[in-house]
């Protein structure tokens, strides 16, 4: 392949991997162009679990040979068996060298070779593939995992140039990677609470919106679990902010562990003392169940005075839910009068009858009780 051949494929790796959303997308991207550029038939990007001890096949691209799978779930090799990720790597900077890519056929190692690799060779022959190119991945100045590019077998066989230009493919995957971690750390502080780890305000709107659609659409029972933190001025008067910090987080935890009792749902901090549960699909009982038992826990807790807690669900009767906001009204109304009741179970929208005091308060834009008016989220809404 000419200079500017390769140039041209590097760029459009580097572009590819720029353009994707999210890390499989970038994985497959890299694999795909990393194939591409070299002239192979098959590409897999593997990473270095270094708490596990194994290669993890991240994505697999080309012809795939029986078993092999885009996106596999559980294919990993005990890094044991391909010692050069850790071994080579090391003796090549101990001795100040860089960590290059190497050949390997189905006859053993070929050019840039670290060591004979038995499992590598058997699996070239058993997957009918002839040889195959294989580059360290470098990320943040430690072994990041491995680029893999195989032809079929009765193809012309990788060349040392092949494993030098393999190398250069590795160093940019390692940088789109580095960018998409960056990209979705980002994205990860921009949807979490620092202060709990729970999704933030920001992350419910989202997928709450998205959760209304789907209920208008298919009909999907959406739930809304709204507490409110008893006591924790107190606590912040009393005993200080940090105090006060150590019982949004122990609540965040029991939060957590309640919304675990609820396939897919969202536990978050809607800010200050006011945290959620957001599910999808579970029917509503369900979700006053798990309401009621982080109500139990808590009321356990050292500090506080328990939660207030509201429940709103499209399965009861609340009539219709057009709008995320209205739902999130109904649940804060719920949540409004188990504070004014000091009520130790969640109160559910819509299930006091067919006067419900809830729901009458969720659809008035204000609403006067006990000398305090309270201001909901939003508007209000059909």
């Amino acid at each position: 392949m000419g200079e500017d051949r390769r140039l041209a494929a590097v760029v459009a790796l580097a572009q590819g991997m720029a353009a994707a959303h999210g890390s499989r997308e970038a994985w497959r991207a890299a694999a795909a162009g990393a194939c591409r550029a070299l002239g192979g038939s098959f590409a897999a990007l593997s990473v270095w679990e270094r708490e596990l001890g194994r290669l993890k096949v991240l994505v697999n691209v080309g012809e795939l040979a029986e078993g092999e799978e885009e996106f596999p779930e559980d294919e990993a090799y005990p890094v044991h068996q391909f010692a050069e990720i850790t071994e080579f790597l090391h003796e090549q900077w101990a001795g100040g060298g860089e960590p290059d890519a190497w050949v390997e056929t189905a006859e053993g190692p070929a050019a840039g070779q670290p060591g004979y690799c038995h499992q590598r060779v058997a699996a070239l022959r058993r997957r009918g593939r002839g040889c195959c190119v294989v580059a360290p991945i470098v990320l943040h100045g430690r072994a990041w995992g491995e680029l893999y590019v195989a032809r079929p077998a009765g193809e012309p066989v990788f060349e040392r140039a092949d494993a030098d230009f393999a190398t250069v493919l590795a160093s940019v995957v390692a940088a789109g990677i580095a960018q998409t971690e960056r990209l979705e750390e980002a994205r990860r502080l921009a949807f979490t609470d620092a202060l709990t780890g729970l999704a933030n305000r920001r992350a419910v709107d989202v997928r709450l919106e998205r959760a209304i659609e789907r209920h208008r659409r298919d009909g999907a029972v959406v739930s809304l679990v709204v507490c409110d933190l008893n006591g924790l001025k107190r606590v912040n008067d009393t005993h200080g902010h940090a105090v006060g910090d150590r019982l949004l987080e122990r609540f965040g935890s029991v939060l957590s562990l309640c919304g675990a009792m609820l396939p897919g749902a969202l536990a978050a901090r809607l800010g200050g003392d006011e945290f959620c549960l957001l599910a999808v699909g579970p029917p509503a009982d369900q979700v006053v169940k798990a309401a009621g038992e982080l109500c139990r826990r808590a009321a356990e807790l050292e500090l506080g005075d328990g939660v207030a807690c509201g429940v709103a669900s499209t399965e009861d009767p609340i009539g219709p839910v057009r709008s995320a906001r209205r739902l999130f009204r109904l649940a804060d109304a719920a949540q409004y009068r188990a504070k004014a009741e000091r009520a130790a179970r969640p109160v559910v929208a819509g299930r006091a009858g067919p006067d419900d005091p809830v729901v009458r308060l969720a659809d008035e834009p204000s609403q006067e009780a006990d000398g305090e008016r309270r201001r909901f989220r939003g508007r209000h809404a059909p």
